[in-house]
């Protein structure tokens, strides 16, 4: 299934469906979406989730019931 755009607040409708928090890489700033208790991801809070993707020029795209983070087009 092809992935597509989706906005925020549907990631995060899906992200509470899938129980997924939002993350950042411990020492970078790559965000992911976690489960949390990983030892390399730290789970921040949607305000810092969004303006780092912001600020990186990034958007969140689903197929499938996965999301993935991909540089705008």
């Amino acid at each position: 299934m092809p992935m597509k755009p989706i906005s925020l607040d549907r990631a995060k409708e899906i992200a509470t469906e899938k129980n997924l928090r939002p993350g950042k890489v411990r020492g970078t700033t790559e965000v992911e979406f976690t489960r949390g208790g990983s030892p390399r991801v730290d789970v921040i809070d949607w305000p810092e989730f969004e303006q780092i993707v912001t600020s990186k020029g990034l958007e969140i795209h689903e197929g499938g019931g996965f999301m993935k983070l991909m540089k705008k087009t």
